[in-house]
């Protein structure tokens, strides 16, 4: 007898499936390097509240947030504690401690040279973007003012969207992506790790147009 797939798992099904066939049927360089440029935006700078280095890829989104900090974009640095998971539980389980991503978030800060005092640590643990986004959010004390926004290439456009969402388009997203993120457009089809960034994303821009159906 065949089980019905879970939700989470049927749109990720589905995700797979549609790049296959847009790379299957579609494998022109021009083409896929087109599916990946469609993922990247970037904003102006300008003076903002705070910069928010999404949670991921420590060290490269940490160490753009440091530049930007240093540049004088804005007075603070704000990092996001994630949710917890079944293998973190399970360590603490034996006595064993881990290190959560925003302790190493903040570490990279100190050592990029951001005074601690200019660091926030959002009590808030988010299991995802849209959770991370609605954490900083309710924490920022002027809900009409910019944000900066660091995340990596590939997460850009679906950051911007979700921030929109998010703040119902009350505040302006400056929208960032971390230099040192090593995404090559280019050429994301030959290496798997790029290649399940774009599928992630595209079932992301999916989760984003039914609302947010599929939690984390």
């Amino acid at each position: 007898m065949l089980t019905k797939l879970p939700a989470s798992l049927s749109l990720q099904c589905l995700g797979v499936l549609l790049v296959g066939i847009l790379l299957a049927g579609l494998a022109t360089a021009p083409i896929l390097r087109g599916i990946a440029d469609f993922l990247i935006v970037e904003d102006s700078l300008e003076h903002a509240a705070a910069i928010v280095a999404l949670a991921g890829q420590v060290p490269f989104r940490e160490i753009e947030a440091a530049k930007l900090y240093h540049a004088g974009m804005a007075p603070q640095v704000v990092i996001v504690r994630g949710g917890p998971n079944a293998e973190s539980q399970a360590l603490r389980d034996l006595g064993i401690r881990t290190r959560g991503g925003w302790e190493l978030s903040r570490e990279v800060l100190i050592r990029q040279g951001v005074p601690a005092s200019a660091i926030v640590i959002l009590t808030s643990k988010a299991g995802g973007t849209l959770e991370e986004l609605q954490a900083v959010y309710s924490a920022m004390t002027s809900k009409d003012a910019p944000i900066i926004l660091v995340t990596s290439k590939y997460h850009t456009r679906r950051t911007r969207l979700t921030w929109q969402h998010v703040t119902a388009g009350k505040s302006r997203p400056i929208v960032r992506a971390a230099t040192g993120d090593p995404f090559d457009p280019n050429h994301w089809w030959q290496r798997r790790s790029f290649a399940l960034s774009v599928v992630r994303e595209y079932l992301g821009l999916i989760n984003y147009c039914t609302r947010f159906a599929f939690s984390p």
